[in-house]
């Protein structure tokens, strides 16, 4: 039975301490700055002592950014998370920067374990490489800017049938089977987007004025490249990202292409339409997995417990703390995630489901993650808890692939459970080349920072243009295709984490066909790689999954042929 959890207890910071000011947090900054460090066991337990609060500071802040998206129409959630980001954040820089310092001076860093330590120290180095005190500010006001692309979202509703919905309940009527409402809705959706589409243009040209002045000061030519550094970004190049683009491009458009045609050929349709390419081609009703969130938590708990019992008991602890907030509702900020709480170690599931077939793959997704929170929960220190995106998303993206044998508990009409099955496959390569597009768009953006709204959309088009292979009729909207870019949140609030979607999926493909041939070693190799966190490279954390890091033409071709003869047994 899963039973709610307790974070540990305090050995630095009060138990009950409350973040109200700065005032109250400074002194153990304090104490932390200038503690001597006589030996390698107080320089240790200096690291744990540092670590605990910012597992506390981290935690803090996760609340504050949770509770203002579930309804961002509350001004005092919105005011608690900007007087972190503005009274909090940036007065706790300058001492990171100092600690980080310390520790790399420390007379006794040699005596540490050189293994254990490594991923940890790398980081630390990059960061006093980084650090730039003219950059804090800035760094607060990217923090809150970023948020207003969540605010602008939230407010979009459209009207349909006379209910005001949002655009994640619109975007359901995409797999109605009335063409004419699919294309009634797609209208109304984009008229709306349209509406804001100069405030988010104006408001990512900000952006990226601001984060090129972040990279300048930093000595960085461009954004780009500063992101590289500060996201750790260690163990492979830019150059290797233009190898993803061209990899997807040559080996998975044509994959893809087909699909569409199928899709056409199916519906008998003389032009395939934007409002075409989610609905049934069997003129089936959409997929009902659940009804409301309950259900949702319910099947999911035993759909994951099936493939191991922990991974389900880890969201029936969740469920029991609070720590899922799952439908849709006015007010609430678009998107899904799951936030790590590094205290105590149980994260927090948000997520806007509305009770489509699409939910259920956020839901187990967000649960992947969450498994590789309490299997990390464990680590001695909370930057062996943060793992790099490439490595997190394996976790997510694996989850989604080896629990497809249990969508049973969703779908126990098997006709629905290959439907299913088949809609995902797809979607897993469908969705490849859009995350190739996004992050050369990123690249092109921060490469020519000084160009204009118009150049920017003409880009955008022009790499639409080069991942697609025409099948989609899109004439009549070439505005809207020109701003779909807007719809992707990343591009305002986290850049350039994207593209490690598609490193993963290509791991996470890799696990599951592992699992095809020995689910038990395939589960225990996934386990074991979560478990480490990041104390190791990636390349060693995939390698322990029993997978290759890699995005070459032939492994991305070698993984879609897998795909297209599991989809072939359907």
């Amino acid at each position: 039975m899963a039973e709610i959890l307790q974070r540990e207890k305090r050995t630095f910071l009060p138990e009950e301490f409350v973040i109200d000011s700065w005032q109250g947090l400074e002194p153990f900054f304090e104490n932390l700055n200038s503690r001597e460090l006589n030996s390698v066991s107080e320089l240790e337990k200096w690291i744990l002592d540092r670590s605990e609060m910012d597992a506390v500071l981290e935690e803090d802040m996760a609340w504050r950014y949770i509770k203002m998206n579930i309804d961002t129409r509350d001004e005092e959630l919105s005011k608690s998370f900007n007087f972190f980001v503005s009274e909090i954040s940036p007065k706790i820089a300058p001492y990171s920067n100092d600690f980080n310092k310390k520790l790399v001076a420390s007379p006794h860093l040699e005596e540490l374990d050189a293994e254990k330590y490594f991923i940890y120290l790398r980081g630390v180095k990059s960061a006093i490489e980084l650090f730039r005190e003219e950059n804090i500010p800035i760094q607060t006001e990217l923090q809150t800017m970023s948020q207003k692309y969540g605010v602008i979202s939230a407010k979009m509703m459209v009207e349909i049938d006379g209910e005001s919905v949002t655009m994640q309940k619109a975007a359901t009527f995409f797999k109605n089977t009335d063409r004419a409402k699919r294309e009634e809705v797609f209208r109304l959706m984009n008229f709306r987007r349209a509406e804001d589409s100069n405030e988010l243009n104006t408001l990512y040209s900000e952006l990226i004025e601001k984060r090129q002045q972040v990279a300048k000061n930093a000595d960085f030519e461009n954004y780009r490249d500063y992101m590289f550094s500060a996201m750790g970004r260690f163990d492979y190049a830019k150059e290797d990202c233009f190898n993803f683009h061209d990899s997807i491009k040559d080996e998975l458009v044509s994959i893809t292409a087909q699909f569409s045609k199928e899709r056409k050929e199916k519906l008998k349709l003389d032009t395939l339409r934007p409002w075409d390419g989610d609905v049934d081609v069997s003129g089936k009703a959409p997929l009902k997995p659940f009804e409301g969130s309950r259900e949702l938590i319910d099947k999911s708990v035993e759909c994951l417990g099936r493939v191991n019992p922990y991974f389900g008991e880890c969201i029936q602890i969740m469920d029991k703390m609070g720590h899922l907030d799952l439908d849709s509702k006015e007010g609430k900020a678009p998107g899904g995630f799951n936030y790590p709480l590094y205290e105590v170690g149980v994260p927090f599931i948000y997520m806007n489901s509305v009770g489509t077939f699409r939910d259920v793959i956020t839901m187990i997704h967000e649960a992947g993650h969450a498994v590789h929170s309490f299997l990390s929960r464990d680590l001695a220190i909370t930057d062996f808890k943060s793992t790099p995106s490439e490595v997190a998303e394996l976790a997510s993206m694996s989850m989604e692939l080896i629990t497809m044998d249990y969508w049973d508990v969703f779908f126990p009409n098997e006709a629905d459970l290959k439907r299913a099955k088949k809609e995902h496959m797809e979607k897993i390569l469908g969705i490849l080349p859009w995350i190739a597009m996004v992050d050369k768009f990123q690249h092109w953006v921060y490469e020519n920072s000084t160009h204009s709204v118009e150049e920017r959309l003409a880009q955008w088009t022009s790499i639409s243009d080069e991942f697609s292979a025409g099948i989609t009729d899109w004439s009549g909207f070439d505005e809207v295709r020109a701003i779909a870019w807007q719809k992707q949140l990343h591009l305002y609030e986290v850049p350039f984490y994207y593209i490690e979607y598609g490193m993963a999926q290509l791991g996470a493909i890799a696990v599951w066909r592992n699992y095809k041939s020995n689910p038990a070693l395939a589960v225990e190799q996934y386990m074991s790689a979560l478990k480490l966190g990041y104390t190791k490279s990636i390349g060693v954390i995939y390698e322990t999954a029993g997978v290759k890091f890699d995005f070459s033409a032939s492994y991305v071709k070698e993984l879609a042929e897998f795909v297209k003869g599991e989809l072939g047994k359907l």
